[in-house]
């Protein structure tokens, strides 16, 4: 009792508050070193130039299409911007093969699938395809834009020229028949999945848990083999990995690769 009667209140909640203190500044550093390039870390070199089977790890741009991609002069089927928007940008045209054509070009930003349901309901007929050109994004708003593209009964494509990497082939797994072009590209890696900054460890690791569960779960529900997910977990964030035809049909990813 002598030792409790000398207890002080507020040193214990200021031990508390200085603890507190302690884990926000460790947690706000790994927070922080995460923004820079670490040094000490082995790059690795990768090549450039169109992919094939055993070749197929580029690096990751958010910002532009890397032309090295494709074969030089190499015709596009439908013209699509060398720099990618900061959202998804809708633009029709078309084609002799598909007739109209709904391009969805750019990031994926949160309120992209509203935007492009609005713009569906305007529409006064319902799109041949809705051809992709887009590095990614947001990978809620890409499983909700490919759950929407599946309810409305569209096609989805990835045509010459053009490319859909990280979470934008689960926007090209929405589409009732899923045409590939051997001239473009679609690609995954690791994803960075929405959570609020400077958590707990535990906790972060719960959500990106929670999120990879969704997307399998959005896979499975569009017809896709789960077994996707293998490409994007083992490529690094930095990198992208360029599916071959076999791959996409063997997924299912691609109902048909075309020309």
């Amino acid at each position: 009792m002598k030792y409790l009667s000398r207890f002080d209140p507020r040193s214990g909640l200021r031990y508390v508050l200085i603890l507190q203190l302690v884990i926000a500044a460790v947690l706000i550093f790994s927070d922080v070193a995460e923004e820079f390039s670490n040094p000490f870390k082995n790059r690795v070199e990768l090549p450039s130039g169109p992919v094939s089977p055993g070749d197929q790890r580029r690096e990751y741009r958010t910002d532009r299409t890397d032309p090295t991609l494709f074969l030089k002069d190499e015709p596009q089927d439908l013209p699509v911007p060398a720099n990618f928007s900061a959202r998804l940008d809708f633009s029709v045209s078309e084609l002799d093969e598909f007739g109209k054509v709904l391009l969805l070009s750019g990031q994926i930003e949160t309120g992209d699938a509203d935007r492009l349901n609005s713009y569906l309901s305007d529409m006064t007929e319902k799109p041949g395809l809705v051809a992709l050109h887009s590095p990614g994004g947001r990978v809620s708003e890409a499983l909700t834009i490919g759950q929407h593209l599946r309810e409305a009964g569209v096609n989805t494509g990835v045509l010459a020229g053009s490319v859909c990497m990280s979470s934008c082939p689960y926007i090209l797994a929405g589409g009732i028949d899923r045409l590939v072009s051997q001239k473009g590209v679609v690609g995954m890696h690791q994803h960075y999945y929405e959570q609020p900054r400077m958590i707990p460890v535990v906790f972060a690791v719960e959500g990106i848990q929670k999120g990879q569960g969704e997307t399998m779960q959005h896979l499975i529900e569009m017809g896709i083999d789960p077994a996707l997910m293998l490409y994007s977990l083992n490529t690094p964030p930095d990198q992208i990995y360029a599916l071959v035809s076999d791959e996409l049909i063997q997924t299912r990813l691609a109902t048909q690769m075309i020309e």
